[in-house]
């Protein structure tokens, strides 16, 4: 590390100290000299929705103070990898890398330890997946060893079941103090001893995967399982340890899931944030039933928002909310993803490749076809609530992996994109004339953003690519 940035660390890290040691009284100082030290180009939207947030009457401000709230050790260390070291110092290095080798460079890297799990989750293909694949301790070091060098700090396990692998989770927490480590799980193996381990390496943030009501998320994962995600939200609250939600929306329990009585249910649990996730057909087995309806698709729109602007919990929906990303944010303009195996994809949910983690650097994977295809591509609709090239976009993914030459990376039973497309056009088609229609309303308070500058929510290299491409 450089002595500047040493020394910046250093800084920040007192700072972190000074809200820390009573954060209601130092809001707003803390704001004056972060700006002090932080260039003007870091982050400002964030800074600005910062300063808006410490109004003491906000839901937001309620928020903070949960945060505050946590167990002390844990939140200093925390927020010190997560402020620092995963974005104030970590976004420079990455929009360097990206002026440098001309492709995308992830904010976070989503990978999958093992594809094992022990849920069998209607619609969810790890449910097929079986025990056999694994990344092992070393190649999820080689990988973050590898994303550090381009500036990313945050890894996200998917799966699979990833506390499966609970005991290298934590060795790799334990290696890796800089990082932060968010955990997509079903939330049935944590237990006490877990849960003293998460204190002591304080940079492990579980999501825990509950859909509505007891009845929808049985139905879902199993019978019992609401019970035991319970159990592990009140062990989890009873240390004082961050933990958000993770909800998979389907046409099934997107009308139980988009309430505030389960909101209320978070909050009261301890939850400090919910990842909203749309039904994806992924996989020969899933079938386009679960598809929400687009009734349900407006519905979640409109409750998310009203949500984030009323309840002390961070709601994100990763389908609807686009326009606040610039669209797509896979094929490593913010995230990519490492299956089991080591193939690496644009998305969670784009099983297709040209590369594999065991064959090839992290670097050239980013350079791979199918990512140089996203780099050049992104945005694939100039309407971001329709951001995806396979659930809004349909015809563009067939045509990035036709040009491309990607091959299908299902572990159990190959599908092809054209396969995928019959799936999730009829719910595209669907979709647009609402989508048109919300993207038209003149009343939202986003009306003149999205229509004067296409551009929002992008980073200074994304914009600088799209005028090489003479979108504007």
């Amino acid at each position: 590390m450089a002595l500047t940035q040493a020394a910046e660390r250093a800084a920040l890290n007192k700072l972190i100290d000074y809200l820390d040691d009573d954060p209601a009284a130092h809001l707003e100082k803390i704001m004056d000299l972060a700006d002090k030290l932080v260039p003007e180009k870091v982050f400002p939207a964030q800074r600005s929705a910062i300063r808006g947030a410490i109004d003491s009457h906000s839901n937001w401000y309620q928020l903070l103070m949960r945060i505050f709230d946590l167990n002390p050790e844990v939140r200093r260390r925390l927020l010190k990898a997560f402020v620092v070291d995963a974005n104030i110092l970590a976004w420079p290095v990455q929009e360097k890398m990206r002026e440098k080798h001309r492709c995308n460079i992830p904010w976070a890297i989503l990978l999958d330890p093992t594809s094992a799990c022990n849920l069998a989750c209607t619609g969810c293909w790890a449910a097929e997946y079986g025990h056999a694949q694994n990344l092992s301790y070393e190649d999820i070091c080689s990988i973050v060893d590898q994303g550090r060098e381009l500036g990313t700090h945050i890894y996200i396990y998917t799966g699979g079941e990833p506390m499966v692998r609970k005991a290298d989770l934590i060795r790799i927490c334990e290696r890796y103090p800089d990082c932060v480590f968010l955990c997509f799980t079903n939330a049935t193996l944590i237990d006490e001893a877990f849960c003293q381990e998460m204190i002591r390496v304080a940079n492990f943030v579980p999501a825990i995967s509950a859909e509505g009501t007891e009845s929808t998320t049985d139905a879902r994962r199993g019978v019992g399982t609401y019970a035991k995600i319970e159990r592990a939200m009140d062990l989890l609250r009873e240390n004082k340890l961050p933990f958000g939600i993770s909800a998979c929306w389907t046409r099934a329990n997107a009308d139980a899931i988009a309430t505030e009585r389960n909101v209320d249910w978070m909050i009261e649990k301890g939850a400090l944030f919910c990842w909203y996730f749309h039904f994806m057909p992924v996989g020969r087995s899933s079938t386009a039933e679960l598809i929400p309806t687009p009734e349900q698709r407006e519905r979640m729109y409109r409750f998310v928002r009203e949500m984030r602007d009323r309840k002390a919990i961070f709601t994100l929906d990763f389908q609807n909310d686009g326009e606040y990303v610039g669209g797509c944010i896979a094929g490593g303009r913010r995230y990519l993803h490492i299956n089991a195996a080591g193939d690496v994809e644009p998305c969670v949910f784009i099983h297709y490749a040209n590369a594999n983690i065991h064959e090839a650097t992290l670097l050239e994977a980013l350079k791979s076809p199918i990512f140089m295809a996203y780099y050049e591509g992104q945005p694939f609709n100039d309407n971001h609530l329709m951001p995806c090239p396979m659930l809004e976009n349909p015809d563009v993914l067939p045509r990035i992996v036709a040009e491309t030459g990607a091959h299908s990376t299902d572990l159990v039973e190959r599908e092809t994109p054209e396969q995928l497309r019959e799936k999730t056009a009829p719910a595209a088609e669907a979709w647009a004339p609402v989508a048109e229609r919300l993207w038209d309303e003149r009343d939202n308070p986003l009306y003149e953003r999205r229509h004067s500058d296409p551009t929002q929510g992008m980073a200074e290299t994304d914009m600088a690519r799209l005028h090489r491409q003479g979108r504007r």
